[in-house]
């Protein structure tokens, strides 16, 4: 018995599993839920508060958000929470801010904020380089978090790739402290990977150049995500700034995001910089997306949106394998902060990130309300991308009027002058709100700030005619080729073209004929080289020529090439006043004192052959203004908050002395101008027609005048009909610009 006894125990000491094998034995087959959320774009936007309009919204801001944020990691047994970037410029805090400066230790709002959060990891966006870097190493140095990104590098100018060095940390490997479904704590070590457009070298070149240089995004990641995974990481979370871009692979992408869900082993992407929101219906039928499960070529991913309006999030189903944790479960959301249906918000402001910035929030609406001068008439962007349009307008007067005194005693003194502005605020994928309207009277910081909404500096390029007319020509992608002989409405405008490349180009005129097909895409390409949308491209009244030089005022992200426009690289540059272009529009409007933006008409749409039934979407608000334009109607509600108008292109007869002298001979036969006045207007149209054949132009212009002057004389009321009054007044006044 005793050595039955001995064998049997020998056995359980050779058979029995030790206590260490048996832990192992029990995280093989564990479970870990991980929630990874950001956000991204936030732009400044912390409080919920529309510095433009003066006034609190429900609409956006990190006040909003971290309510989702702290419910959401309330939810989550295991959670992490990002941010992607874009996060210290954009709105007049923002700009307030930068141009006070920040102190030694001096910790800038959005990290008063984002320090009550808990962000495990920031990366950095392009516009964070808006203001120098100098700037944002003193504003991210209050972070209470790590930054990382992966593709920009100390600029040591010995063209060696081989030896550049990080200009910010590349990567994190983050050893995570995780509770699994049995209560087992775990640790997963969760690498963390980040990229900005590499374009950010040119659009911010003034402050970049010599400093820092960039590399592809795709590329980086393919030599990183490996060597994350060698040095442990056991979950790759990518944080691109950068969109969802094209399926094809292009080099130095600017939005590479779907190219990025091609390289094995990333295991999450939380993107940002269109300011989209993934998954939502806008992405369907895309190749590889899901959007029932928030997957682009299986790689679960989310955007959440811009200016702290959504929540981004990505849970995680992880399994113990060995030493290794395999994602055997996804799915991605986005939660809004606001119901664009019910027009309400869905979350209340987190009190203590308002309680955090309240000194500044204050502060800066102090200095936006302060006055510079006056309008004579409203300024609004309802019609920008149809018509010649005051928002742009007094951009184009302000920097014209300021190049032309920076040009004084330069080589550049004579040069003709021209000015190239676009919409900042025209719709699109910012929602039916995002216009800029502008009441008659006084003009605060505010309102510039609405008008010109980035931190840009004027830039003045040197350039061809013929380089002139391709940037028109890029310009004029904006619109979709219409077919003139179509039943059916068609939608004029491209909404895949982001309004802020949609240039004017002031001090020449010219035409758009949109039965043209666009001679370049969206991204630049050239897609057909002998498209001719911009016609009767002229300057002072006389056509340009190919080789006319011209110096062109922009803005810096124009000028190096930013929207991929033709013949802008910044090598064109001739004169960098170092000016920022919004404070170019204070000082001329404190200058002027009174403005008047009225738009000057230099640029229109070429008649159209036919009578197709062309639409665009603006904001309902736009309603008001609809008297000051003939060809436009409203038709109805349109997309997601917006409304629908129409805009009539059909030819036109113009208005000449003939077709005036036809109209009232026209009412005189059917009775409707009687004697005496028909002889009255009939004479002064003739005397007008005498005077121009002498070449008198100013006696014929006179002429022209004196019939208004008849025609709204009150004692000849009595022979004329309300509606034939109406008629030759429009075809009169018409008939006096025409002349003039």
């Amino acid at each position: 018995m005793a050595k039955l006894a001995f064998i049997v125990f020998a056995m359980m000491l050779v058979f029995s599993p030790s206590k260490e094998h048996t832990a192992q034995a029990q995280s093989d087959d564990s479970i870990v839920n991980i929630r990874f959320m950001e956000t991204t774009d936030i732009h400044v936007n912390l409080v919920n508060y529309d510095y433009y309009q003066d006034s609190p919204t429900n609409e956006y801001g990190l006040a909003m958000t971290a309510t989702h944020i702290k419910q959401a990691r309330a939810e989550a047994e295991n959670s992490m929470l990002f941010d992607n970037g874009d996060l210290i410029q954009g709105n007049p805090l923002g700009d307030y801010t930068a141009r006070n400066g920040l102190e030694e230790g001096e910790v800038h709002p959005v990290y008063k904020a984002m320090n009550l959060l808990d962000y495990d990891t920031g990366n950095i966006g392009n516009h964070e380089f808006n203001y120098g870097i100098d700037y944002l190493q003193e504003a991210i140095d209050d972070a209470n978090f790590p930054y990382v990104n992966a593709n920009v590098y100390h600029d040591d100018g010995d063209d060696d790739p081989s030896n550049d060095e990080h200009f910010f940390e590349p990567y994190k490997i983050i050893p995570k402290q995780v509770t699994d479904t049995n209560g087992n704590t775990q640790t997963v070590d969760v690498g963390v990977i980040g990229f900005t457009p590499p374009q950010i070298t040119q659009w911010d070149q003034s402050h970049l150049e010599g400093e820092v240089i960039t590399k592809d995004i795709y590329k980086t990641a393919q030599k990183y995500i490996p060597i994350m995974q060698e040095e442990g990481a056991d979950v790759i979370v990518a944080v691109p700034h950068s969109g969802l871009g094209s399926t094809d692979l292009k080099e130095r992408e600017e939005n590479a995001t779907y190219n990025l869900t091609q390289i094995e082993g990333i295991d999450a992407i939380l993107f940002g910089h269109a300011h989209e929101v993934f998954p939502s219906d806008s992405f369907e039928g895309i190749p590889g997306v899901d959007l029932e499960k928030g997957t682009i070529n299986g790689v679960p991913s989310v955007e959440a949106g811009y200016w702290g309006n959504h929540l981004g999030i990505v849970d995680l189903k992880l399994q113990k394998n060995g030493e290794n944790w395999d994602v055997i479960d996804s799915s991605s959301q986005v939660r809004a902060v606001f119901d664009e249906e019910t027009g309400e918000g869905l979350v209340e402001p987190d009190q203590e990130i308002l309680d955090a910035v309240s000194e500044d929030h204050q502060a800066t609406l102090d200095y936006i309300r302060s006055e510079v001068g006056q309008t004579t008439s409203p300024i609004y962007s309802y019609f920008a991308l149809v018509k010649d349009d005051p928002s742009v307008q007094i951009v184009s007067d302000a920097q014209k009027w300021y190049t032309e005194k920076a040009v004084q005693g330069t080589e550049y003194e004579g040069m003709p002058i021209l000015s190239a502005a676009a919409p900042f605020k025209a719709g699109g994928r910012s929602g039916p709100g995002y216009y800029t309207h502008i009441s008659e009277g006084p003009i605060a910081i505010k309102n510039v700030a609405d008008l010109y909404v980035y931190p840009n500096t004027l830039k003045v390029v040197k350039l061809t005619g013929e380089q002139i007319d391709d940037w028109l020509e890029m310009s004029a992608g904006q619109f979709n080729q219409v077919n003139s002989n179509a039943d059916g409405e068609q939608s004029l405008v491209d909404s895949d073209f982001s309004t802020y490349n949609f240039d004017i180009i002031d001090g020449v005129t010219y035409e758009v004929d949109v039965t043209e097909p666009p001679r370049y895409s969206n991204d630049g390409e050239l897609i057909n080289p002998d498209a001719n949308r911009i016609k009767n491209l002229s300057y002072n009244g006389e056509p340009v020529a190919d080789g006319q030089e011209f110096l062109v005022a922009t803005n810096n992200y124009r000028a190096g090439g930013g929207g991929n426009f033709p013949n802008l690289d910044g090598s064109q540059v001739v004169l960098s006043p170092q000016m920022e272009n919004r404070q170019v529009i204070i000082e001329y409007i404190q200058d002027n004192g009174t403005i008047d933006p009225s738009a000057d008409g230099n640029w229109s749409f070429a008649s159209i052959d036919g009578d197709p039934q062309l639409t665009f979407q603006s904001s309902p608000d736009a309603q008001e203004f609809i008297g000051d334009h003939e060809d436009i109607s409203y038709i109805g509600e349109g997309a997601d908050g917006f409304a629908k108008y129409g805009i009539d292109l059909s030819k036109t007869e113009p208005v000449t002395l003939e077709s005036v002298k036809q109209s009232v001979a026209d009412f005189k036969e059917s009775g409707d101008v009687q004697h005496p006045l028909a002889v009255k207007l009939t004479n002064k149209l003739r005397q007008a027609e005498h005077h121009l054949d002498k070449g008198h132009q100013q006696q014929a212009i006179k002429k022209a005048e004196d019939f208004l002057k008849h025609l709204n004389n009150n004692g000849m009321a009595k022979f004329i009909t309300d509606d034939a009054k109406e008629t030759l007044s429009n075809e009169g006044e018409t008939l006096v610009e025409n002349l003039q």
